[in-house]
């Protein structure tokens, strides 16, 4: 338990506080304005920052543990990554069979107050020195919430412009996408380190 005091890893769990406030706020916000402005892809992200939120809490619980500990918080965010990415696709399913009216200023704005979130969230996660499989994940995170933010701001202003709800679904169908790949490559580098921990020395 001696890590837990060391100036380094005092920092980042700081940080990653931090980051789990802000994904937290941004959820509820998102909630909030795919509710209201009737959107895929804010109730989609909405969804991905609840999951990145449980898994900095995850992160936060394993920080002073085992590297086992921290392989197996990484192989759950990568997991939690896939099964949300499986709910996002059934909700753009059903909006695409049902219809759904999406109002693009709200979607807009939204994803302009995410995406500089999201960024602040980029920029503090990059400044963790050596991080480790569990704060990797986390920048993961942060970069694909970014990106997805960036393509909700695109799509408000087609929904905005041409009146269709089809660039709000294909902007939730994206989002699970870049979650799903996500996912994958967060096991990917948790398997990796199992592979390092197993040939090259004892578990830390």
């Amino acid at each position: 338990m001696s890590e837990a005091i060391r100036p380094q890893n005092a920092q980042q769990r700081r940080i990653l506080w931090i980051v789990l406030i802000l994904n937290v706020a941004i959820a509820l916000g998102f909630f909030g304005t795919g509710a209201f402005g009737d959107s895929s892809a804010l109730i989609a992200n909405g969804l991905d920052n609840t999951s990145d939120a449980f898994v900095y809490a995850l992160s936060l619980f394993a920080m002073s543990r085992s590297g086992r500990w921290k392989r197996g918080a990484a192989n759950v965010s990568g997991g939690l990554l896939i099964l949300f990415a499986i709910g996002i696709l059934f909700d753009a399913g059903r909006r695409f069979l049902e219809g759904s009216d999406p109002l693009g200023p709200v979607m807009i704005v939204m994803a302009v107050i995410a995406a500089a979130v999201n960024l602040a969230c980029v920029l503090l996660l990059r400044r963790i020195q050596d991080p480790d499989v569990n704060v990797r994940a986390a920048n993961t995170f942060s970069l694909n919430d970014f990106v997805a933010n960036l393509g909700i701001l695109v799509a408000g202003g087609l929904v905005a412009w041409l009146g269709g709800n089809w660039p709000d679904l294909v902007v939730g169908v994206a989002v699970a996408a870049i979650a799903a790949w996500g996912g994958v490559e967060i096991l990917r580098d948790a398997h990796g380190e199992h592979h390092k921990a197993v040939h090259d020395g004892p578990d830390a």
